[in-house]
């Protein structure tokens, strides 16, 4: 593997992320449009809102680090992709802003009315944004961008039939996910009516969306033959036999009720697909653009490694801390007893463990990354700067239980 390659990894790794995580939240609004009318209905909309409330927004925080570092590693390639797909990617920021939108306001509303409008609009954004983004990747897979400034059409380029079947295989893999975590945290919480609907759900959706893959492959086939060879008798090809193999288990899997296992089989079956996909289009960004032909210099991927990396020690053990707090139960409940306010000495010894230790932690790999790896000045620059912020940030860090004695004496 290259230096140039790395963002790449990063990359695909916060698309898998991304369809996996925020692929869930985006069916729970599909079962949210198609839950009926009713008592039932009514309990599986509100079931479907309160899983994922949680979770939702820190969801999209990998959405903004792939473009991000895709902006700044390979620039040439966002440009073209950013201007010849303006369209879906459009349709796809305003679906991101109507669905929060919605979810925040649902709280809010005084009557059935309003609340039936407001779960339509997160319903209907929960669609659009995952068959948008679907034929974003599928104009990519398909070699429909172009390099350069919107060379590509700015309409046919998203509405081949490739785009329109990954479109598809992303809301009905979105529907799978969330109906197999919805029925994941109805056990869990020993509601039996909503674990055996959200099941229904769960084996119905995950054979729609395999069919769907399945006949998938005879489009492209037709349409994008390239990518159809990668994935047949290519580099995806293993990662094709994965999401399949994944994809059965979590069936069966769901089948016996075995929901906490499935959830994880589940984002296996849907990452392989993002495998699948980078190992069948290697080493091509777009059509005459490889990645190595993309990239930045050296001076900025080794930058774009090293903040990523920081970055990482900071957010990944928050983020970490959330999920497995999600996925235990433990905030579903709100607490019973009055909140108070902590006092001085426990804020110092809590942040004992907190900010200021990763900040500290990150800002030293940075240090170590731009004063050895990088050879320009800035670089140099900032990498003092960043040995400056880790002995200060240091200090914050293990000061405070020390500070926090001294007071109670």
């Amino acid at each position: 593997m290259h230096l140039y390659d790395v963002p790449m990894v990063f990359i695909l790794i916060g698309v898998a992320l991304y369809a996996v995580l925020a692929g869930a939240d985006f069916g729970a609004g599909v079962w949210q449009l198609l839950a009926g009318s009713g008592e039932n209905a009514a309990r599986i909309r509100d079931h479907a809102h309160h899983s994922m409330a949680a979770v939702w927004e820190a969801n999209h925080v990998r959405l903004i680090f792939v473009l991000t570092v895709t902006w700044t590693a390979y620039p040439v390639a966002l440009g073209s992709i950013a201007s010849t797909l303006a369209v879906p990617l459009f349709v796809a920021a305003v679906g991101v802003i109507f669905r929060g939108a919605a979810y925040a306001l649902r709280a809010g509303t005084a009557s059935r009315g309003e609340l039936r409008s407001i779960d339509m609009v997160f319903s209907i954004s929960s669609i659009i944004t995952p068959f948008a983004l679907g034929t974003v990747v599928g104009a990519i897979a398909a070699r429909r961008v172009p390099v350069g400034n919107a060379v590509g059409g700015l309409i046919v380029s998203w509405t081949n039939p490739t785009s329109i079947l990954i479109g598809v295989l992303f809301v009905a893999t979105a529907a799978y996910l969330a109906a197999v975590y919805l029925a994941a945290d109805a056990a869990r919480r020993r509601d039996s009516r909503l674990e055996a609907a959200f099941r229904t759900r769960a084996f119905v959706s995950g054979i729609i969306a395999g069919a769907v893959a399945l006949a998938g492959l005879l489009v492209v086939r037709s349409d994008a033959r390239p990518l159809y060879h990668g994935l047949i008798d290519g580099d995806g090809l293993g990662a094709v036999i994965v999401s399949a193999v994944a994809g059965s288990t979590t069936l069966a899997l769901v089948w016996y009720r075995r929901f906490a296992l499935a959830r994880y089989i589940a984002a296996v079956a849907v990452a392989a697909i993002i495998a699948g996909w980078a190992l069948a289009q290697q080493p091509r960004l777009l059509p005459h653009l490889t990645i190595h032909q993309a990239a930045a210099g050296h001076d900025t991927l080794v930058a774009v490694i090293v903040a990523v990396v920081g970055g990482a020690v900071i957010l990944f053990p928050s983020l970490a801390l959330l999920f497995r707090l999600t996925l235990a139960g433990t905030l579903d409940a709100l607490p019973t007893t009055p909140a108070t306010t902590p006092s001085p000495s426990a804020l110092l010894v809590a942040s004992r463990t907190g900010i200021a230790a990763r900040l500290a932690g990150a800002a030293f790999i940075a240090a170590i990354g731009f004063l050895t790896l990088a050879d320009a000045a800035w670089a140099h620059a900032i990498g003092a700067a960043c040995l400056l912020i880790f002995g200060v940030s240091g200090f914050i860090a293990l000061a405070p239980a020390q500070i926090a004695a001294n007071r109670g004496k």
